[in-house]
């Protein structure tokens, strides 16, 4: 069974800083693209930032660049997304992405995600 859980979310103030982690279970993570994705009520969910299977490429959305760092731990089995500099415009659901690295059909899981609320 494919488990994707997300931790880490909480209430921040503006300019604070949170990491998000992401547990990977039952796939073999290596060869899973990891992603992060955002979602505020009534809009769509939003790609933030990106990582390879092997860590060789990371992609971040303009709006979070400089601000937000992507990594990955493969032995462990874990992604993260640290967060600095936050603004209340991040204030969503996060929700930790695996995609199979040769097609989305391989496997493509998501885990439930977990509220971010950057408010003073």
């Amino acid at each position: 069974q494919v488990q994707l859980v997300e931790s880490g979310g909480g209430l921040v103030q503006p300019g604070g800083s949170l990491r998000l982690s992401c547990a990977a279970s039952g796939i073999t993570f290596s060869l899973y693209t990891m992603n992060w994705y955002r979602q505020v009520p009534g809009k769509e969910r939003e790609l933030v930032a990106g990582i390879a299977a092997t860590g060789s490429s990371i992609n971040y959305v303009d709006s979070v660049k400089g601000r937000f760092s992507i990594s990955r731990d493969n032995a462990d089995n874990t992604g993260y997304l640290q967060m600095n500099s936050l603004k209340p415009e991040d204030t969503a659901v996060y929700y930790c992405n695996a995609r199979h690295y040769l097609t989305p059909s391989l496997g493509n899981y998501w885990g439930k995600g977990t509220l971010v609320t950057v408010s003073s």
